[in-house]
């Protein structure tokens, strides 16, 4: 059977994507995972995986917005695949899903922000055809 993207629902479904989404939240508690992601849902938050053999390999959270400034687009919050599967196309089969869910939804673009400590990541979505477009700026509060 081939790797499948897949979008993950029910709570049964989400805890099987904690092993992965933690390697890029550590922060994250398993024992409030599933409320937390219900949370983030009430503000339009999705989340999809590749499976493959059974196995969750690749974790995406994102959700579909509408601004000013870039008009309809897919936003990526998390985007990880699991520490011991990388270079096996997860993340390649991830990102095309997730671009085309972008379409399938009438987007104009497709954005996501990446910490610039993760340089490997960074070689890939070059290789994916983007760009960097802008800076993100944080404050603590």
């Amino acid at each position: 059977m081939a790797p499948e993207v897949r979008e993950m629902v029910s709570d049964e479904e989400v805890v099987s994507t904690f092993h992965v989404m933690c390697q890029l939240r550590p922060h994250l508690g398993e024992g409030g995972y599933v409320e937390r992601i219900r949370g983030v849902r009430q503000g339009g938050y999705r989340l999809a995986a590749v499976v493959d053999e059974g196995q969750v390999r690749c974790v995406a959270g994102f959700r579909i917005q509408d601004y000013l400034y870039c008009g309809k687009h897919l936003y990526v919050d998390d985007l990880v695949t699991d520490e011991g599967s990388r270079s096996k196309s997860y993340g390649k089969l991830m990102l095309d899903w997730l671009i085309g869910e972008a379409k399938r939804n009438g987007c104009e673009q497709f954005h996501l922000d990446s910490g610039v400590q993760r340089h490997d990541t960074h070689r890939f979505y070059f290789r994916e055809g983007m760009k960097i477009s802008s800076y993100h700026f944080s404050k603590t509060l």
